[in-house]
């Protein structure tokens, strides 16, 4: 694991920004295909897809600043560095959401047959970006003694060094790929607009509220639980409303 990807004399790629970027344009052909089968305009994807990069990384770094304020006045000029690290997903995912709605609105375009298209794009986009955080070290887990424990030995890694971790990026990186194939099993099954989505807001409520037991990262506490486990509790309640009520409609 290497946070710096190439390092080529004036260049220099770190990996976290480069898989980040991997992980969106996969999520964008996927949607693309989607959007097709749907019947729905898919030349709208790369318009759609710069605003949902846009601000999902403003979302994600917000919610990710938020979590560490004391850290960030000390270092102002960090909160900009976003391609070492430091993005919460569900931050991105919420922002990109509110953007997608308003530009949908603006197109007269449907919301939630959109929703379902980049649905699967989403959670292929996560399993791929996860691989960023494994390589820069962010979002690691605790320490732990099992067989498959990861150990980051570069100084420049955000996890803690010559310690044996959860690999919780990978848990990560695997939950994106087993929604991936849920999402792509049934999504001929559910064909009320919005169910698809629906059911990716429950599985990745799910997965990333028991991930966070494992993670070792500072997180941020409200009572015993921590704040991306209580908005992923709220994901889960909206996610189950939204499937509830498009099912009955």
């Amino acid at each position: 694991m290497n946070p710096v990807l190439i390092d080529f004399g004036p260049i220099t790629i770190h990996s976290y920004g480069f898989f980040i970027a991997a992980g969106f344009l996969l999520g964008l052909s996927v949607a693309m295909h989607q959007a097709k089968q749907k019947n729905l305009d898919h030349k709208l994807v790369p318009d759609l897809g710069f605003y949902i990069i846009l601000s999902a990384i403003v979302g994600s770094r917000l919610l990710y600043i938020l979590l560490e304020p004391a850290y960030f006045l000390e270092h102002p000029l960090q909160i900009f560095q976003f391609w070492k690290g430091g993005l919460v997903f569900l931050g991105g995912a919420i922002l990109a959401a509110l953007a997608c709605l308003v530009i949908l609105r603006r197109k007269n375009q449907p919301f939630w047959p959109w929703a379902d298209a980049f649905a699967p794009g989403i959670a292929a986009g996560q399993a791929v970006g996860r691989l960023g955080c494994l390589m820069a070290g962010c979002c690691y887990g605790k320490a732990c003694s099992l067989p498959w424990a990861i150990t980051f030995t570069l100084p420049n890694s955000l996890a803690p060094i010559n310690v044996p971790l959860h690999p919780t990026q990978v848990y990560h990186s695997l939950a994106g790929v087993i929604t991936l194939i849920i999402l792509l099993v049934v999504r001929n099954k559910l064909p009320r607009p919005g169910q698809l989505f629906a059911l990716l807001l429950i599985l990745y409520s799910m997965f990333r509220f028991v991930i966070e037991f494992f993670r070792g990262d500072f997180r941020g506490y409200l009572g015993f639980l921590s704040v991306t486990q209580w908005v992923a509790a709220a994901l889960l309640l909206i996610g189950l409303t939204i499937f509830i009520k498009a099912r009955s409609s």
